[in-house]
This record gives structure tokens, sequence and C-alpha cells, in this order.
């Protein structure tokens, strides 16, 4: 039975390997640290933090989250430990809550590896405190307890330090809030639930200067010399005829996919209670005098879209945890026959013999039989949420679809804004065949960053510098191309910088058919010019909207969202053109100014620390298999692979065709 502490209440604890789980409402850092008889910490080396995350007998996650799960083996604490105290605290400088009494009050559960309650402790009470002391394990004549502490502090992590002794507690907590903002960078974000309010309204319009791509003069009325484009002399807004194609590999004879909302039975295959059948070509209609369960559950009155982007995520969350359940499973399975297999060894008179090697054997046995149950309960997960894709991909719109998705022969420019948008697959590497949609909210609240350096295979099988490079733009081009293709005509502009023309073969879709506001722009003179209009468009729409006024800027000023594409970064740029640069990834989103950036970190080496916040401000994207991205709910190292155009396939030049009628009619 589960013991549910109040504060200064304890619990005996009659289990060594246990587990600490923690909810909140909102990502938060947990710690533990070591301490002796009087809770004092001696030294930054008894603390587990995300920076460094493992200890003798403990494990804390790597990053900040809502969800965390601490490992701990008591039996491993070395003997001068006899207080292990757990640690929360609201990250800084990521623009999330900064006490607790603005959020949800934590929750802390002690339980066994089967997951089974020994203990709980809700952390009311709490106001202006950032930073809690949550419970501790303590250990008391050889045996060990449970306390509920729920002890705040308004000073965050440096006065929790502080007051348990630490005499480096500032610096452990500037180095734990450097590792949370490094984690943040990486991270995907918990996906907010469809509220109340369902109706897709598009954000607040941003407004600024006319984004004709007009070249202006300096203030010295000089002009400067303008480099040879490779793009030409295109008049912005013309498109250039693409030769006749049609879908490539796609057969145009298939029939298209069944829109939402169609006669289609979305049915819960992963809510029955036992494990379904394969599924047939299409899903049999619910029995007589049983409803069909509509996607994400019972969501009466939500839309379609909002079904199945709840479903999408339902199902990424699933797999996270039914995953972190079979690794849990096989560590303790494993730990626990390395366990017996000392205790065999420390007793010299079974070393040898007959006795030795059955008690091997017994051990192995034992471990076998874990690990297969473990990997028998996966597999089960795994094949429900396998029928599960089967049926929901299929029935995936075109913002949430990948490309060769047949759902795109039947595509039309939107009338309204979607509500998320597919940046790629996720997968892990128990069920390498089971791959989730990468959903992103609209309008996107922070900049991408598609990674070109050689850090970004997985298999090495990209080491061409130029090969990566290459692969990195058609990446970009291909998420600026979705975006463009759901946004409705008019409300979604694209500029490209390429100061040495190097993507102009990777480009070519959105130059030929004339999507961009201008061509894109070549040299330090035409770098100069994108962000200058760039940021006087941030900073006008900031000042309207400061005063009050987003009605009262002149008329004829472009209202749709801006998407700046710099290729090459940071090739072309000076240390102005770079400040501008850091300017539109921190003030841009919020005003419909949102940035992509094409490079490769170690060539931007050269400017130091001064890019950093740079970089943690982008989400992170490789143009290869790679895995680098974590789960904001147990943080798993989850690969990432982009949702490129397949080989051979015309549907990126048909798709931006359609975008580019609609746009001229539109205007």
């Amino acid at each position: 039975m589960t013991a549910e502490l109040v504060r200064g209440q304890n619990h005996p604890l009659s289990q060594a390997r246990l587990e600490i789980r923690v909810s909140a409402g909102t990502p938060i850092v947990a710690a533990a640290a070591l301490g002796d008889e009087q809770g004092r910490i001696h030294g930054v080396e008894r603390v587990a933090h995300p920076g460094a995350p493992t200890l003798p007998g403990l494990e804390v996650s790597r990053q900040a989250a809502a969800d965390h799960r601490l490992a701990v083996d008591l039996d491993a604490m070395p003997e001068a430990v006899h207080r292990v105290s757990v640690l929360l605290a609201l990250p800084t400088g990521v623009g999330g809550p900064t006490s607790f009494g603005a959020v949800p009050a934590p929750f802390v559960a002690v339980t066994g590896l089967d997951g089974a309650e020994v203990a709980s402790y809700t952390i009311a009470g709490l106001e202006s405190e950032s930073a809690v002391v949550a419970l501790e394990l303590y250990r008391r004549q050889g045996a060990w307890k449970v306390r509920a502490i729920g002890q705040g502090y308004a000073g965050g992590l440096a006065d929790l330090f502080n007051d348990q002794g630490l005499a480096q507690a500032h610096q452990l907590a500037g180095g734990i809030n450097d590792a949370v903002a490094q984690g943040v960078a990486r991270s995907i974000p918990a996906p907010p639930r469809p509220d109340g309010d369902r109706s897709r309204q598009a954000a607040a319009p941003a407004v600024g200067p006319d984004q004709s791509g007009q070249a202006q003069q300096g203030t010295s009325g000089a002009t400067a010399p303008q480099p040879t484009s490779p793009y030409g002399n295109q008049t912005p807004g013309q498109p250039t005829p693409p030769p006749n194609s049609s879908y490539g590999t796609t057969d145009p004879t298939q029939p298209s996919a069944p829109t939402p909302g169609g006669p289609i039975d979305y049915s819960h295959p992963r809510r029955q209670n036992a494990a379904p059948p394969p599924p047939p070509p299409t899903a049999p209609p619910a029995q007589p005098g049983q409803p069909t369960q509509p996607v994400a559950g019972d969501a009466t009155g939500w839309s379609m879209e909002e079904r199945l982007y709840n479903q999408v995520w339902g199902m990424f969350e699933d797999l996270a945890r039914t995953t972190a359940a079979y690794r849990s499973a096989v560590d303790f399975a494993e730990s626990r026959m390395e366990k017996e297999l000392d205790q065999v060894l420390s007793d010299p008179r079974s070393r040898i013999g007959g006795q030795g090697d059955a008690a091997r054997e017994a051990a192995q046995a034992k471990h076998s039989q874990l690990v297969n149950q473990a990997r028998a309960t996966l597999d089960r997960d795994l094949a429900q949420l396998s029928a599960e894709s089967q049926v929901v991909e299929p029935a995936l719109p075109p913002a949430f679809a990948r490309w060769d998705n047949p759902v795109w022969h039947g595509y039309r420019v939107p009338m309204e804004i979607p509500m998320a948008l597919r940046l790629g697959e996720l997968h892990l590497p128990e069920s390498a065949e089971l791959r989730i949609p990468m959903l992103v909210r609209l309008p996107l609240e922070r900049g991408l960053w598609i990674d070109s350096g050689r850090s970004g295979s997985l298999d090495g099988s990209f080491h061409d510098s130029h090969d990566l490079s290459r692969l990195a733009m058609e990446t970009a081009v291909a998420h600026a191309a979705r975006l463009l293709a759901v946004y409705p005509a008019g409300e979604f502009t694209v500029h490209v910088i390429d100061p040495a023309g190097s993507g102009a073969q990777a480009l070519a879709p959105l130059v030929q058919t004339g999507v961009l506001a201008a061509p894109p722009a070549v040299g330090a003179a035409g770098v100069a010019d994108v962000l200058a209009r760039l940021t006087q468009r941030v900073d006008l729409v900031q000042m309207a909207l400061r005063a009050g006024a987003p009605d009262s800027l002149p008329p004829g000023f472009d209202t749709s969202q801006q998407l700046l594409i710099v290729n090459d970064f940071p090739h072309g740029f000076d240390d102005r053109a770079v400040n501008q640069l850091r300017y539109l990834a921190d003030e841009g989103p919020a005003v419909g100014v949102h940035l992509m950036l094409v490079a490769d970190r170690e060539e931007a080496a050269g400017y130091g620390p001064l890019l950093d916040p740079l970089w943690r401000a982008l989400l992170r994207l490789t143009p290869v298999a790679d895995d680098h991205l974590a789960d904001p709910w147990v943080g798993h190292a989850w690969t990432y692979e982009p949702s490129l155009v397949p080989p051979g396939s015309q549907v990126l030049q048909q798709v931006l065709t359609q975008v580019a009628a609609a746009r001229a009619k539109h205007w």
C-alpha cells in the first residue's frame, strides 16, 4: 500500500533498487545530492545533475522535462553517504515560469522497479521558490527511510546548495543551468494539447516594410557593385516554367488517400485489450451496435486535424514510455545477475566445481527469463503501435504527411493555417521500423538549424563536406516548400541569402517556380540588404505592438509570415550581420519572422562563444539520420530523419507550381 506522505513524515524502505518518479506541469530540472549525517555536501562531485548525471548508485535525467525517473541503488552508496536529497528546480534563461507558485504542485513518488509505489509526496504550498528539496532518502541504524522535505528556496539552486554547505554553490548552479540550456536546444518540446478554442486562427499579423526585394541605396547614395548571381535576373514572383514532368516514382493511377473526415475507420488498435491482428488494406467497419472510436479516443467536438495531432503525439509518448520500461527491466536483470555472480565468486568453496557452475547457470537463466519477459511486453506494445500507425499514417493531411503520401496527389492550396507541420520522422533502436511523425506547432516558435557538419551521419556514409552541404540545403528547401504549401496564398513569404551562390542547384525548385519574394541574395551587399529589411520589420512591428496600435502601420506592408533561409553561414557575414542574425533569431518569431540556418558549427568557430546563444535558440535538425533529439518525458536519444522528396519524384515542383499560381492570383 502506498504511503502518501506530508511534509516531515517518513516511511521505511524495504528495497534497495528504487526509482524516484517526478511529475510536474512544466519542464523542471531534477538533481540529487549525496550528503553526510548532517546533510552536508562535500564537493560538487557529490551532486548528480544534467551535466554530470551519474554517481555511484545514482542516475538522474540529462535534461529538463515535465516527467523524470531517477534511478537509485542504495546498496551501491558509499559508506560515507547517509542522505540522498532529491532536488527540483525551474530552468532559467529558457523562457519558462520562474517560480513554483505559477505551476502545478510537483508530485514525487518512490517506486520499486516493478512500478509499485512505496511512498508519494505532493509538494504543495510553494510560491516564490524556484528550487526545492523534494525529499531525502536517509540511513538510520543500518536501514533506509524516505522523508518528505518540501524545503523551497527563492534564490534557486545557488541558495539551495549554499544552505547545504557547498562552497562552490554559485559555480555549480551556473554549470547546471548551462547544461540545461544546451539540453533545451536539442530537445523536442512536449506538445500542447488542443484547448477549448479549436478554431484555427492565424497568429497576430506580423507587419513590416514591403518585401518586394528592390535594392536600397545606402546613406552615402553610392551603389555597391553587385556580384554576378547564379540565379540570373529573374523578376520577383515570376516563375520559370519547369520542364514537363509527372509525379515520377508515384503511380498516377493509384487512388488518392482519403481526406480527413472521410469514410474511414479511425479505430484505436492500441487501445484494445488484446493485441490486434495485422490490419487489412482497409480497416474493418465497426460491429453493429458498437460505435467507431474516434482518433485520440473520445474527442467529441475536436476537428479531425486535432484528433490526428493528438494521436501522433500520444503514439510518441507511448513509445517513449514502453521503451523506457524495457530498458529499465534489462538494466535490473543485468544488475541482479552481476550481484548473484558476485555472491557466488565471493565464496572460495563455490568458485570451482559443480556448485559454482550450477549457480552461474541459475543466475544466467534468471537473467534470460527477465529479459525475455520484458522483450515480450515491448513486442506486444510495438505491435499495437505499429497497427495504430498503419491506420493513422494514410489518413494524415498534407501538413502531417510524408512527401510520398498519395494525399499530395490531391493537393490544393489551403484556406487556413494548419495547427502543426511535419519536419521528419523519429524512431528508437528497439523499434527501427516504427516511425513516428515529428510534428511542430505553427507558427514556428523557434528557428531551425540544418546542420551541415560531418557529425550528422550515424553510419558514417557521408564523409564529404560538399555532399553534406548539398544534402543540408536540399533538406532546407524541402522544409521551406512544405511551409509554403500548408499556408494560405499570400500568408507565407520566403527570403534566401546565399552569399557565394553555392546553393543554386538545391534552390532551383524555389527559384524556377517563382515562390520566393526575390531572387536569392548573393555577396556582402545582398546579405546586408536582406538583413536590414527584416530587422527593420521586426523593430517596426514591435514598436506598433508595444504602442497598442498594430493597425497604424502604413498600408502596403506585407502581413505574411516571413522565413529567411541562410545558406553556408557564416560565409559573407561580418560582425554587424552576425549581430543582426542573432537579433532575428531571438526577436523574430514573436512577430512572424523566422530563421532557417544551413551551417556547420565548426566553420563558425572563429566567432568564438559569440554564437553559442544562436545555436541554442535554434532547433537542430540534420540532413541524415542522427540520434540527437530527446523527448520531454524520459530523455531518450531519438533518431531523427528528415522528410525528403523521393528520388526522381516531381511532387515538389508540382506543389510549388500550385503555390506560385495561387500567390499570383492573390496579389
